[in-house]
């Protein structure tokens, strides 16, 4: 545990097309080697797909797979006399959409269309129909919770 001065939570712009901090953050946790505008245009592009697949509005759909996608639950390690065990936990609001951002842009990138504006497009739209890679990382983590409830008397 750090002594010193807790860091600074910085403030994040809106997106200027959106004007929402939520898209902001994912297209920040998008970009590869800081090219900002290259992520832009793939988040943007990806948007533009899914709404000529589904007919509906793009961002609506972006935010119920990021809330289908959220965990309430996770595995924490905590050293109790010698053993490690893992310890079930809630998990906080900001790390709930940290979590549901990084595993969807991953499950994105595992993908295997050939443009990231397709892929990402196809994993929102499976994770706002609670299907796809990201929904299984999910429910794999609350298997673990479930599956060390025993230990959840060591919560801290």
């Amino acid at each position: 545990m750090g002594r010193r001065r807790k860091a600074q939570i910085r403030k994040i712009q809106p997106d200027p097309k959106y004007n929402s901090i939520l898209v902001s953050k994912f297209i920040n946790n998008l970009l590869w080697d800081g090219k900002k505008s290259t992520a832009l245009t793939i988040f943007y592009g990806a948007l533009n797909v899914i709404e000529k697949l589904t007919k509906e509005d793009s961002l609506t759909i972006f935010e119920k797979a990021l809330n289908n996608v959220k965990p309430v639950l996770e595995v924490r390690p905590r050293r109790v006399g010698g053993a490690t065990y893992q310890i079930p936990m809630e998990v906080r609001p900001n790390r709930k959409e940290t979590l549901a951002i990084r595993w969807i842009i991953k499950a994105a990138r595992a993908r295997s269309e050939y443009r990231m504006e397709q892929r990402l497009a196809q994993e929102i739209i499976a994770a706002s129909r609670n299907e796809g890679t990201a929904i299984k990382k999910r429910e794999e983590v609350h298997r673990m919770a479930e599956a060390n409830k025993a230990f959840a008397h060591f919560r801290w």
